[in-house]
């Protein structure tokens, strides 16, 4: 197997170590309002926050608006392959959802979406990776969240549920079903070549997992992947036990079903 590189090296310590003040310092920019946020630091570009953030020097960057200008650094393409936890929230339904509402108002609904997954997301300490569509994914990278990224995960998988009304008598405001899996993956900074944007992000079988754990659940359900579930290290009860056949794998998938 080839050594790793000296960049490699760098990015895998700080992916899997990284450093307890930044992450208390990640944790402390999350509690600030609003989105959007810097992807790497969270810190916030509006309302209040914004403007203290602007005080400090940390506005938005003009070149690339994922980051602030302090962590434009994250623009070079490199990474390393770690494991971590992550976590896909999809909205059930929602195709049918659009057709029963008007643009404006499926907009508006998804913009509440949005809004309460990315905090539920930035407080447990995670990287909001992308907000596509009817879908929401978040990264818990040790090095930024902390060797428990999975109990964490599966912490905001029940404050998500909780949150957009899984618990309330006449039903959720939105249906959402979420996967969280633990796994290795390739992190760090794809893209760059012609000219073309680059993203901080994940990318690998293990992710597709995630997502295809997230699709196959039902409204108020989070699916665990039995990886997830011994990576927390933690007795969340008498759950339900399946093998999934997910699309594009030879073997089954062994999940949890959590429902709150």
């Amino acid at each position: 197997m080839p050594s790793k590189s000296a960049v490699e090296e760098r990015w895998y310590q700080m992916l899997t170590e990284g450093d307890a003040g930044i992450r208390r310092f990640r944790h402390l920019l999350g509690l600030l309002p609003s989105s959007p946020r810097c992807k790497i630091c969270n810190a916030p570009f509006k309302g209040v926050g914004g403007t203290l953030m602007h005080m400090l020097g940390r506005d938005q960057s003009r070149y690339n608006p994922r980051y602030c200008e302090s962590c434009e650094q994250f623009d070079n393409p490199g990474g390393a392959e770690v494991i971590l936890t992550m976590l896909f929230a999809d909205v059930r339904g929602s195709t049918m959802l659009a057709e029963e509402m008007s643009p404006l108002d499926f907009s508006q609904l998804m913009n509440r979406f949005y809004t309460v997954a990315t905090d539920a997301l930035v407080r447990t300490d995670a990287m909001v990776d992308r907000l596509i569509g009817d879908e929401v994914i978040g990264l818990y990278i040790p090095g930024m969240a902390g060797q428990e990224h999975a109990r964490k995960a599966i912490k905001a998988a029940q404050s998500l549920l909780q949150r957009t009304g899984h618990r309330d008598n006449q039903g959720p405001w939105i249906p959402v079903g979420i996967g969280v899996h633990t796994g290795m993956a390739f992190v760090g900074v794809v893209g760059g070549g012609d000219d073309s944007p680059t993203d901080f992000t994940a990318l690998g079988d293990n992710v597709n997992i995630a997502a295809r754990l997230a699709s196959e659940s039902r409204p108020g359900e989070i699916f665990i992947s039995d990886a997830a579930y011994a990576a927390a290290g933690q007795d969340l009860g008498n759950l339900e036990q399946r093998q999934l056949e997910l699309k594009g794998k030879r073997k089954s998938t062994g999940v949890l079903v959590l429902r709150i």
